[in-house]
C-alpha cells in the first residue's frame, strides 16, 4: 500500500480504493470508516485529505477522469487514420465490463447531480472534455476526407448519448450486454453516423 513517509495513506491511493469500494458494494456501502479499514488507517486520515464524503467522491470521479483524459490526449495525438482513431476513441469510452470502476462511480454519482452543484458542474467539465476531444476527432475525419462534412459537436453528443446508453447495460451486467456487443453495436453506430456529417 502507497504510503508516504509520515504514514498517512497517499490520497491517490485512498481514491483507487474508494472506486474499488463502489464497484464491488455500490455508493450507499461505502463508509469513511469502512474505507478507512480497507487502507488500514483511520477515518481520521481520509477526512484529512478530502472533508467530506461528498468530496471523497467528487475527487475519485476527477481522478478516474484525469487518467482518461490523458489517454484521450495520447490517442489523439497518434498518426492514425480517422476511422481507426474514432474506433479506439470509441474502445476507450466503454467500459471494460461488468461494474467497471470508473463507470460504477458515474452511475452512483449522475443521480446525485441533481441537488449537488459542484458534481454536476464537474460532470459537466468532465463530459464537455469528451465531447470536445470527439468533435475535434471527427474535424480531423473531414479535414483528411474520409467524414462528410457538418456539425461535428452535435454528432459528437449524439454518440456520446449513445455510448452512455450501451455502456450503463455493459456495467451492469444486463442480460446480452458485453462489451464486444457494445464495442460493434458503437463502432457500426459511428460509422453510419459519419456518414450523414
Amino acid at each position: 500500500m502507497a504510503r508516504r513517509r509520515d504514514g498517512q495513506v497517499a490520497a491517490d491511493r485512498i481514491l483507487e480504493e474508494a472506486m474499488e469500494a463502489i464497484a464491488e458494494g455500490g455508493l450507499a456501502a461505502l463508509t469513511m470508516s469502512a474505507l478507512a479499514r480497507r487502507l488500514g488507517t483511520s477515518g481520521g486520515h481520509i477526512l484529512y485529505y478530502f472533508g467530506s464524503k461528498d468530496r471523497l467522491l467528487l475527487e475519485a470521479l476527477r481522478f478516474s477522469e484525469a487518467k482518461l483524459a490523458e489517454e484521450r490526449r495520447a490517442l489523439l495525438a497518434r498518426r492514425l487514420g480517422a476511422v481507426r482513431m474514432l474506433d479506439a476513441f470509441v474502445g476507450l469510452y466503454l467500459p471494460r465490463g461488468p461494474r467497471d470502476p470508473r463507470w460504477m462511480l458515474w452511475i452512483e454519482l449522475w443521480a446525485r447531480t441533481v441537488a449537488n452543484e459542484p458534481l454536476r458542474e464537474t460532470q459537466e467539465e468532465l463530459d464537455r472534455g469528451w465531447r470536445d476531444d470527439l468533435a475535434a476527432l471527427l474535424a480531423k475525419g473531414v479535414a483528411q476526407g474520409r467524414f462528410a462534412a457538418g456539425d461535428c459537436t452535435g454528432r459528437a453528443s449524439e454518440l456520446l448519448a449513445l455510448l452512455d446508453g450501451l455502456s450503463t447495460r455493459v456495467v451492469l451486467g444486463q442480460h446480452g450486454a458485453d462489451r464486444a456487443t457494445a464495442l460493434a453495436t458503437a463502432k457500426s453506430a459511428a460509422a453510419r453516423l459519419v456518414e450523414r456529417l
